[in-house]
């Protein structure tokens, strides 16, 4: 019979996601940073050079939400969730999160939870070279009315 904890893919935790993104952005691994503080500097680290983008590559978004997901500080989340709303659109990251709620862990809903405020963030012009010029950007990428209200939907069947 197989070992049951050699059949399961190793556990996410906050350090392997803020480690892919870094990697992403072609950043170290801060292994010189003690490991308890590694995710939390790393994160810092890919803050400002992921704002400083207008574009981000499509590999980008889901190590950025699944960062977001299991960053264990509410505070911080929004380092992740922030620059995939400018990159990708405020439906699809809330869209993502809106999945993570349904279907996820327990940990990845509180976490969905946690980002979900943070994907309320407000979009300016001057934040993000996001936006495409003259300060605009298709609002398609943002209209969230019908994904809020089923996250309502998802909360309130969750809490029966």
């Amino acid at each position: 019979m197989a070992d049951k904890e050699h059949t399961q893919p190793p556990a996410r935790s906050f350090l392997s996601c803020a480690t892919e993104v870094a990697r992403l952005m072609d950043l170290g691994e801060a292994a010189d940073v003690p490991e308890a503080r590694r995710a939390r500097h790393l994160a810092h680290a890919v803050r400002k050079p992921l704002l400083q983008r207008a574009h981000l590559p499509e590999e980008f978004f889901a190590p950025l939400l699944t960062a977001a997901v299991y960053d264990p500080d509410p505070s911080f989340c929004l380092w992740f969730v922030e620059p995939a709303v400018y990159a990708f659109g405020r439906r699809r990251v809330m869209t993502t999160l809106l999945d993570y709620l349904r279907t996820g862990t327990d940990a990845e809903q509180a976490g969905a939870k946690r980002a979900w405020y943070c994907a309320h963030v407000p979009l300016r012009a001057d934040r993000s070279p996001a936006y495409a010029p003259g300060g605009s950007r298709n609002p398609a990428l943002d209209e969230s009315r019908d994904v809020m209200e089923e996250w309502r939907e998802a909360l309130q069947r969750s809490a029966m």
